[in-house]
């Protein structure tokens, strides 16, 4: 196996909005959500071309990340960081260490490009080892005024975090509906949905 990561190119829209399903399938919810984000993201006037990047075992698309434009607003000011996601990997390629190369790629891309730092949602026990803290640490809280283990944050450059406190707000479109969701997902081939027991807790 021999993993390249290189910015991709606009043909392979709907091969990585594949792999993005196929990697979400009934992990968080019944069916996929994160394709039809990752589609209307790249619609978007804060998508990041830069950062939308694809991991290539030989020439075969085996993984994508992609990072949008997202606001830290407060009283007194708005604040332009990046949110990064999703992050998907094909499931018969996952735990060696693709999503990795992924992240920190787009890390290094980001920094280049003098963005301030990344808001995520994600798994702590993962994003901790690429430097991702509780937002709460600079002050940064979700839109509704929450803060959670899973709401982090990470500074692109010493302190380029600090000042910047209030409420997160990713793009627009992270929000999507079931019915949308389903016509969507027409174009590709038919899964069956599964409700698990995560889902139900």
């Amino acid at each position: 196996m021999n993993i390249t990561i290189c910015p991709e190119n606009a043909k392979d829209y709907f091969e990585t909005e594949y792999i993005t399903r196929e990697a979400f399938w009934d992990v968080y919810h019944p069916g996929c959500m994160e394709h039809l984000v990752l589609h209307n993201l790249r619609l978007a006037s804060g998508f990041v071309r830069e950062l939308d990047l694809v991991a290539c075992d030989g020439e075969r698309i085996v993984g994508n990340v992609v990072c949008s434009k997202a606001k830290v607003i407060n009283e007194k000011q708005e604040f332009e960081v990046l949110s990064m996601g999703p992050l998907a990997v094909l499931p018969e390629y996952q735990g060696k260490g693709i999503g990795s190369l992924l992240i920190k790629a787009a890390i290094n891309k980001a920094r280049e490009l003098g963005y301030k730092g990344i808001v995520i949602y994600g798994n702590p026990a993962y994003y901790h080892r690429f430097g991702f803290v509780n937002a709460e640490q600079f002050g940064i809280i979700t839109a509704s005024g929450e803060n959670f283990d899973y709401f982090m944050a990470l500074e692109l450059a010493e302190g380029s975090l600090q000042g910047i406190t209030g409420n997160f707000y990713e793009d627009e479109a992270f929000n999507v509906n079931e019915k949308d969701i389903e016509e969507f997902d027409k174009a590709f081939p038919y899964k069956e949905k599964h409700v698990t027991d995560t889902q139900l807790k």
